[in-house]
């Protein structure tokens, strides 16, 4: 191929990448006009009896004319949204710290130790992951609300999350650590190190990268759910932010969809910032610098 054909083919992967990309941002730039509108409606820009071609861009291409913060000062002010955001955060910080815990503890009793059961109980983990979270709505409704009685409750909606992500942490978890020599854990049992010792000390610290997949992967099936949430949640202040956007273009005589479109952005940025905060594990090898010649 010559360098003229080659450049011709790399301009059309540009060309294909610049118009998906544009596909992929134009919702969010329509979020982010209605946000900063200061409007409730979505009917905002009127276009003149003859549009110019401005005029039609500008439709198509929408920004307010003028840009204010008044629907992110009044989600806050005027509207419970601090509350349930709160919620959001509270459920999914819980939701985290006990599927890491017990992904890592179950992934690694799966990948280094020999018991009964324990091809069938790997199965069992990789079938439930084959049927819909809806599928299990009803049973966990009758556990957590009928039998245990957490009915809007942080531990009910807690334990019905991590019992969902669970299963996918442990498998991820459990191939990450099959990939981890056992010599190092050898070499520590030689100098005398306990079992426990080697799982905190040695084999968590390089299977940083796994947990931190796995601490993201925790946190947004807790922070994005909604019908689990809305199921359980029967009070208006134990809502969580996916339930409580709900009720601001559905639960009101009119559409407030500037309050929708401040609350989305705002319950964004968490999981932003978090992947941000652990970016650097994401990217990282898999046990880079762990074994020196």
């Amino acid at each position: 191929m010559s360098k003229r054909e080659d450049s011709v083919g790399h301009v059309w992967q540009h060309l294909i990448l610049i118009v998906m990309v544009l596909v992929t941002v134009y919702p969010i730039l329509w979020v982010l006009t209605v946000a900063f509108s200061g409007q409730q409606n979505l009917a905002f820009i009127d276009l003149p009896a003859d549009p110019t071609l401005g005029d039609r861009l500008r439709a198509i291409i929408p920004w307010p004319e003028q840009v204010t913060m008044s629907n992110f000062v009044a989600v806050f002010r005027d509207q419970p949204f601090g509350r349930w955001l709160l919620n959001s955060v509270v459920v999914s910080a819980a939701t985290t710290l006990v599927g890491v815990f017990l992904a890592c503890t179950a992934a690694y009793a799966f990948s280094r130790f020999n018991f009964p059961g324990r091809r069938a109980g790997m199965m069992s983990f990789l079938i439930s992951q084959m049927f819909p979270g809806t599928l299990t709505l009803i049973p966990l409704y009758i556990i957590i609300v009928e039998w245990l009685r957490l009915g809007s409750n942080y531990l009910g909606l807690v334990l019905m999350y991590a019992t969902i992500a669970i299963p996918f942490c442990v498998w991820m978890l459990k191939g990450y650590f099959d990939t981890i020599p056992r010599e190092l854990e050898e070499s520590a049992l030689i100098d005398g190190a306990s079992p426990a010792m080697i799982f905190w000390k040695i084999i968590l610290p390089l299977a940083k990268p796994a947990v931190a997949v796995t601490a993201l992967f925790s946190f947004m099936t807790a922070w994005n759910e909604f019908i689990l949430a809305l199921t359980i949640m029967d009070k208006e202040s134990m809502y969580t932010a996916p339930v409580g956007l709900r009720f601001f273009v559905g639960g009101f005589a009119e559409q407030q969809w500037g309050f929708f479109a401040a609350g989305s952005i705002v319950a964004a940025l968490p999981v932003v910032v978090l992947f941000l905060m652990l970016q650097r594990y994401l990217i990282s090898g898999l046990t880079a610098g762990s074994v020196k010649g």
